[in-house]
């Protein structure tokens, strides 16, 4: 039986031309060569698998070819190419510096330094994982690789630049290299399947690259590993399965059902991933590369940036032109919130799922914007009317506990009501709906003249309807101030201790004045400034009402500090006090 040899061996480029995806490496070292300015030390950096020894040991070949071809490529039939192809060759000395790391190894190396070679003009010392070196051995090595005979040559090798010391950085002529691009990967593998006789689907390729992240070698070694497995044909479902890597079909139909809203499906969808066995870490990892690919995708411009194949650039391009740039970008930030904090997650999975709700929120239809404060008021008033009293045959209905049947015709009295209206206003935020509406709910009181709309803060002050308007009393208005602030305490409560830090006070005409002591509290209030004047307005039973939030840093909130201060305070927040202390006897400690 004959001794396999993996693909990563059996098609390693012997000439520079047939190094994958490192063209601005091998033309550099190249023209080096024609020019015969090679300079002492070299220092190849860069991910595993992207070519580092295999440039290194075709750059000590070539170097020691004696008949250089004018591409500069190996003749491969000198004596020095043969010997190296046997490897056999006493010029070219390859070190693993992780199992030779010591002052003594290096002393070694240096002793051998001082005998030329007797086959070609240089010898070529090749040390792989160099950043492996203790700090000793580089100290060492450094007067040689300054100073090295004329035909010595070495070329260090690392994946971890920042581990070397600057003084052997300084000495070397340092080339970095890059990871391989998915499509010189595919290119690669369709060369070495065709010289095996193996059939593979482009999209199965695809993934092997994809997988493989830049590195050739690992990309080889997949390849060989499914051959094994699946034999002389390599299907896309076949090479999905076997790598357990999430098709982008997944994401595509999850993709359009957030655009759509169409949360249940998206649901199911990720329940058929996860039953599948698919990690969530996984998923959420792969949704955010298919929308940030999908976001490429919107730019001609950045099709570049996307590294798969023909056929999946055209799915991706295809839904892009449906998928709008916001839901893309919110959808983004969602997923990259909820990967931060998933590891923290006691339920994963509830997790996962309420980001899907939160994207499938972003495409929800926004409802229409209110004309006015005033139209969105009568709005709710007519959605909540209630019965008028009978003071004559029957009691007060209360309409939130009546049925329709039971709710009588509104009637129009002309005296007013005997009892005091009570007036309740839900703040329209702790709703959901726009900042600056509220909704009322009153007791029954007799009919008064419709009132006009406000469409603005400016009134003519000269109608007989501003002069004949109800004057405000300071009373009036603390108690309609303070039943408003108790209305925000629910969802509020930053907003409710701004405004009970100190009182409002009475303006020019019917102007309410209040001080703040800086503008985030001032833009804290402006935020539901037209609730505020709507409600007051309404409770205070004068529509010509303004709120004017004045800063002024000169105010300070009055806190208590004295132990009986501490006491008086509490006890008119809460009267229970009283009584709990008169209950027990307790005296304060004053």
């Amino acid at each position: 039986m004959e001794n396999f040899i993996v693909s990563a061996r059996k098609y390693r480029p012997a000439i520079f031309d047939s190094v994958v995806g490192q063209g601005n490496i091998t033309t550099t070292l190249k023209n080096a060569i024609r020019n015969k300015q090679l300079a002492q030390a070299f220092l190849f950096t860069g991910p595993r698998g992207v070519g580092k020894t295999t440039c290194a040991r075709i750059f000590a070949k070539t170097i020691n070819c004696m008949n250089l071809a004018e591409n500069i490529e190996p003749c491969d039939k000198c004596e020095s190419c043969v010997s190296f192809n046997k490897n056999a060759s006493f010029n070219i000395h390859e070190l693993d510096a992780a199992s030779n790391n010591s002052v003594e190894d290096i002393r070694n190396l240096v002793d051998q330094v001082r005998i030329p070679p007797q086959v070609g003009r240089y010898k070529v010392y090749i040390i792989d994982e160099v950043h492996m070196l203790s700090t000793s051995a580089f100290n060492a090595f450094l007067k040689t690789l300054e100073e090295p005979p004329e035909y010595a040559k070495f070329i260090l090798a690392t994946t971890e630049k920042h581990k070397i010391i600057p003084t052997i950085l300084s000495r070397c002529q340092i080339y970095d290299f890059r990871r391989i691009n998915v499509t010189d990967t595919i290119h690669h593998l369709k060369y070495v399947a065709l010289q095996e006789g193996v059939t593979a689907d482009e999209m199965a390729l695809n993934v092997i690259a994809q997988k493989a992240d830049g590195a050739l070698r690992d990309a080889l070694s997949i390849f060989d590993q499914l051959v094994s497995f699946a034999g002389k044909n390599l299907s896309y479902e076949l090479v999905r399965q076997n790598l357990n890597v999430l098709d982008f079909e997944y994401f595509i139909q999850i993709t359009e059902c957030l655009i759509k809203n169409n949360i249940s499906k998206s649901l199911l969808i990720f329940d058929e991933i996860i039953e599948s066995g698919f990690d969530g870490q996984h998923f959420l990892t792969g949704l955010g590369d298919h929308l940030r690919n999908i976001l490429v995708c919107k730019d001609p411009s950045t099709l570049r940036l996307l590294e798969v194949g023909d056929t999946i650039r055209d799915a991706f391009q295809k839904q892009a032109s449906s998928c709008p740039t916001e839901f893309l970008l919110r959808a983004l930030d969602i997923i990259q919130k909820t990967d931060f904090n998933y590891k923290t997650s006691n339920n994963k999975r509830l997790h996962l799922e309420i980001a899907l709700l939160q994207m499938a929120a972003i495409m929800q239809p926004k409802q229409p914007k209110a004309e006015n404060q005033q139209t969105l008021l009568a709005d709710e008033k007519k959605k909540t009317e209630l019965t008028s009293e009978n003071t004559e045959k029957s009691s007060v209905s209360n309409v939130l506990g009546t049925s329709h049947q039971e709710i009588k015709t509104p009637v129009s009295i002309s005296k007013p009501a005997p009892e005091k209206v009570v007036t309740k206003a839900v703040p329209s935020l702790m709703k959901g709906a726009l900042p600056g509406s509220i909704s009322i709910k009153q007791e029954p009181k007799a009919e008064a003249p419709e009132e006009k709309e406000i469409e603005s803060d400016v009134f003519d002050t000269d109608s007989d309807e501003f002069q004949n308007a109800k004057g405000l009393m300071i009373e009036d208005v603390e108690d309609a101030w303070k039943e408003f602030a108790d209305i925000m305490a629910n969802g509020h409560p930053n907003l409710l201790s701004t405004l009970n830090a100190r009182k409002p006070y009475l303006g020019e005409g019917f102007e309410i004045k209040f001080d703040v002591r800086n503008s985030l509290q001032e833009k804290e209030i402006n935020l539901v400034k037209g609730e505020m004047a709507a409600f007051l307005r309404h409770r205070l039973g004068n529509r010509f009402i303004l709120i004017k939030i004045e800063v002024n840093t000169e105010v300070e909130t009055l806190r208590p500090y004295r132990p009986e201060e501490i006491f008086k305070h509490m006890a008119d927040k809460n009267p229970a006090i009283i009584k709990l202390r008169q209950r027990f006897g307790l005296e304060p400690d004053y």
